[in-house]
C-alpha cells in the first residue's frame, strides 16, 4: 500500500501520532497541473495535513481546507471524505518564485468546513493565518482549536508526499518529563527524501527505535476525481434553459471547467436538448 495514512501510539510517553504516504494520488492531483515548484510544496504540504485531520475526525465527514489570502498563491483547496478520497487544487499568479512560506500566501485564513448527510448546516471553523510554514499554520490551529501540542513533518517531491504528525496527551509529562522534546528531535530527522521508500513500520522503527511503538491498521487513500457527468447536468438545468441555449448560441457548445479536478464536460446542441428532457446527454 504506497498511498496510506497510520496511526501509532508511543506507549511509554503517551504520545499518539499517525503517518501519511502519498505516491500515486499525489502524482494524479497534479497531473497535467504544470504547478510552479513553490505551489506543489504548499499543495503536497497541505494533502498531507488534511488527511491527518481527516484519519482523526470524531465525527467522518466530508472535510474541506481551505487557505485563502492575498499573496501570489492566493488558494489552496483540499478535500477528503469519510473514505480518504482525496482531490486539491491551486490557484496562483501567473509569475510566481520561491519565497518564504507567508510571502507566498500573504494575509490571509485557513477555513476547515466539515459536512455529513447527518448534519443540517456544515460545521466551519475560519481562523487567521499564523505561522511561517504549512506546519506551522497548523500546529497553531491545533492548540486553539484542541488546546494539544502537535507537530508536524512535511515533506514534497514532485512524485511522492511524506508527513508525520505526533501529539502530546494530557500524561506525557508524567510520564517522562523530557519526552516529548526527545520525540520532537527524532521525528524532525524524517524530513528526508530517503523516507519516501520506506513503509511506516520502518519509518517508525528508524526514528523511535528505543521506544515502545504500537501501530495500528493504515487506512488507504484513492483520488478522489471520478467523472461526475450527473452532477453537471444538474447544475446546468438548475440554471435553466433560456441561459443555456444563450451559451451556446453564443460559443456552439457549453463547457464546464470542474477546476479543483481539472476536467472540462462539453455538451453540444443534442446534449443539451437531452438534459432538458431530462434524458441522458450526449458528452465528448
Amino acid at each position: 500500500m504506497n498511498n496510506y495514512v497510520q496511526r501509532f501510539l508511543l506507549e511509554d510517553l503517551d504520545i499518539r501520532g499517525a503517518v501519511v504516504h502519498l505516491d500515486s494520488v499525489w502524482r494524479q492531483m497534479v497531473k497535467d497541473r504544470k504547478y510552479p515548484e513553490p505551489v506543489m510544496q504548499l499543495l503536497g504540504e497541505m494533502s498531507a495535513v488534511t488527511l491527518l485531520l481527516s484519519d482523526q475526525l470524531k465525527q467522518p465527514g466530508r472535510l474541506t481546507v481551505q487557505l485563502q489570502g492575498g499573496g501570489p498563491v492566493s488558494m489552496l483547496v483540499i478535500d477528503c471524505d469519510e473514505s480518504l478520497h482525496l482531490r486539491g487544487m491551486a490557484k496562483y499568479a501567473s509569475k510566481i518564485s520561491a519565497q518564504p512560506v507567508p510571502d507566498l500566501l500573504g494575509h490571509g485564513r485557513l477555513v476547515l468546513t466539515l459536512d455529513k448527510d447527518s448534519m443540517r448546516e456544515a460545521y466551519q471553523s475560519i481562523v487567521p493565518l499564523d505561522g511561517g510554514t504549512i506546519g506551522e499554520i497548523f500546529e497553531h490551529y491545533f492548540r486553539q482549536s484542541e488546546q494539544l501540542s502537535s507537530r508536524l513533518f512535511l515533506t514534497t517531491s514532485n512524485a511522492a508526499v511524506l508527513g508525520i504528525m505526533l501529539q502530546k496527551m494530557p500524561l506525557t509529562d508524567a510520564r517522562d518529563p523530557d519526552g516529548w522534546t526527545r520525540i520532537e528531535t527524532l521525528a524532525a530527522t524524517s524530513c528526508g527524501a530517503a523516507m519516501f521508500a520506506c513503509t511506516a513500520e520502518e519509518i517508525l522503527r528508524r526514528l523511535f527505535f528505543e521506544e515502545t511503538v504500537r501501530i495500528f491498521e493504515a487506512q488507504s487513500i484513492s483520488y478522489g476525481c471520478q467523472e461526475n457527468t450527473a452532477k453537471i447536468c444538474e447544475m446546468l438545468q438548475s440554471l435553466g434553459r433560456e441561459e443555456v441555449n444563450a451559451i451556446l448560441r453564443e460559443r456552439g457548445e457549453v463547457i464546464v471547467h470542474d477546476d479543483i479536478c481539472n476536467r472540462e464536460y462539453h455538451f453540444d446542441a443534442l446534449a443539451i436538448d437531452a438534459i432538458f428532457r431530462d434524458a441522458g446527454p450526449t458528452v465528448h
